[in-house]
């Protein structure tokens, strides 16, 4: 199949601005998380922002989205607003999750995004499960499930691939391959290293795509979600990207040197992309500026929101601990 992508000024924009926000947004957390202010695990998803933002372009708001630990960016690129998402991160009850979520399990049922999972690999039979309850409610939507590729080691990422596979269900695998896992070289971990390859085993289509082009992502995402509408079975797709920061808060980061991250900041996503709209034209001089100041002020916005916003109230601690009570 091939899919086209309009790359006019508009949706250029757009893409620039999504991928700022997100990384715009995380710095915030990191500043948050050394004040204290956001507690527990950290995990920033600066460098990948190309793979959501790019991967959300294919979707469409009744598709459902299963994420990792490391949501923050699929969070925004999703749409969930930056208010209720950094209250979240603050345990705060205006979060979308009431703050009972915190960093690693964002939710947000009006966007259909399932969540993060503390449990490497933890989304994948998830998605599969979302993907079953929609074609027995007659519903012809996608789930995204994205996934890091130490989860392709799990046994849960070959049953799901392959229960997916045998039931012909409408999922879209996206592994963010950041070469890494926590702390090992993908080439220490699999005795091959592209993950599409496991595809085949599945009878499943699989490809791989530059994670740190976020025009090739959305191509090669909106080619796979046709593949999956047009009920051709499930798809996996690895976007081999790569995490400027540490694995989490905790990470002293002494698997790799300075140097190598350096060198992949030369070839980031927002810098790559931002580079070739001036180049085409797109991006005026003094928009970026205008664009970081608007985004920075957003970011602001979000942080005053949650230190303002209450706890749980103690009474309330057991609410929705079993299914008596299910929040709105």
């Amino acid at each position: 199949m091939t899919a086209k992508v309009h790359l006019d000024r508009a949706h250029g924009l757009a893409l620039l601005r999504d991928m700022m926000r997100i990384r715009e947004f995380e710095a915030a957390c990191a500043e948050q998380y050394q004040a204290q202010n956001i507690r527990g695990f950290l995990h920033l998803y600066d460098g990948e922002e190309a793979v959501s933002v790019g991967v959300m372009q294919a979707l469409a708001p009744e598709d459902a989205v299963v994420a990792t630990y490391r949501e923050h960016g699929q969070a925004i690129a999703r749409g969930i607003p930056m208010r209720p998402l950094m209250a979240e991160m603050f345990g705060r009850l205006s979060g979308c999750c009431r703050g009972r979520g915190g960093s690693m399990h964002v939710f947000d049922r009006t966007t259909r995004f399932y969540g993060g999972n503390a449990i490497v690999g933890g989304g994948l039979p998830l998605a599969v499960g979302v993907a079953l309850a929609d074609r027995m409610q007659g519903r012809a939507n996608v789930t995204a499930c994205f996934f890091g590729e130490g989860a392709a080691d799990e046994g849960a990422f070959h049953e799901s691939l392959n229960l997916a596979s045998l039931w012909h269900l409408p999922v879209l695998f996206v592994c963010e391959n950041n070469g890494y896992s926590m702390g090992t070289p993908v080439e220490v971990a699999e005795a091959d290293t592209e993950i599409w390859h496991k595809a085949a085993g599945y009878r499943m289509h699989g490809e791989r795509v530059d994670g740190m082009d976020v025009v090739a992502v959305e191509v090669a995402a909106r080619r796979a979600a046709e593949r999956i509408r047009a009920g051709e079975g499930p798809v996996l797709l690895e976007c081999a990207t790569y995490r400027f920061r540490a694995h989490s808060m905790f990470d002293a980061q002494l698997y790799r040197d300075k140097a190598e991250i350096e060198q992949w900041r030369e070839r980031g996503p927002i810098l790559r992309f931002r580079a070739w709209l001036e180049q085409a034209g797109l991006l005026h001089e003094g928009e970026a500026a205008t664009m970081e100041a608007e985004i920075r002020a957003e970011v602001a916005d979000a942080v005053a929101f949650a230190e303002a916003a209450p706890l749980e109230e103690m009474a309330d601690l057991d609410r929705f601990v079993t299914m008596d009570e299910v929040p709105a």
